[in-house]
């Protein structure tokens, strides 16, 4: 599963769900399509995965999970409060297309995203970061949460 990104991975959970909501009939939860605010949350789900790759960016280290190294740990913007925003917006954007099309199937999306962030590349990559910088990353993970 750490061979595709996780951006791909949202979107192959999204894809199914709106393949099993379309095969139901397009079923859909009372009350549940709230189309302002699924866009709200799609739009903060996009500014913070993109805010924390301006900062890798601007510090010169790597973004992709399955690199080698990286040469910087980045704690500052986004990661003063969760350990990983990108995660977190992936996540806040597939819920906020199931806010918006109001189909129930389609709020598996963002469990499925969170599960396969929080059980297979987010453990990888906290190890990773462990081996390159083993006493900063504890103090960072010791006061800043994996998620919120």
């Amino acid at each position: 599963m750490l061979k595709l990104p996780p951006p791909l991975w949202a979107l192959i959970y999204t894809g199914l769900c709106v393949a099993v909501s379309a095969f139901l009939g397009w079923p859909r939860l009372i009350g549940a399509s709230a189309a302002a605010l699924g866009m709200i949350l799609v739009v903060l789900g996009v500014i913070l995965p993109v805010w924390a790759a301006l900062l890798f960016r601007r510090e010169r280290t790597e973004i992709n999970p399955t690199s080698p190294a990286n040469h910087k740990l980045v704690t500052s913007g986004p990661f003063r409060v969760t350990r990983n925003p990108m995660y977190l917006g992936l996540v806040i954007v597939t819920l906020g297309v199931a806010v918006w099309v109001g189909a129930w199937p389609m709020f598996l999306a963002p469990i499925a995203v969170a599960a396969t962030a929080n059980w297979v590349h987010i453990p990888y990559e906290e190890a990773k970061m462990r081996r390159q910088f083993p006493a900063d990353f504890e103090a960072y993970a010791s006061r800043v949460r994996r998620w919120i």
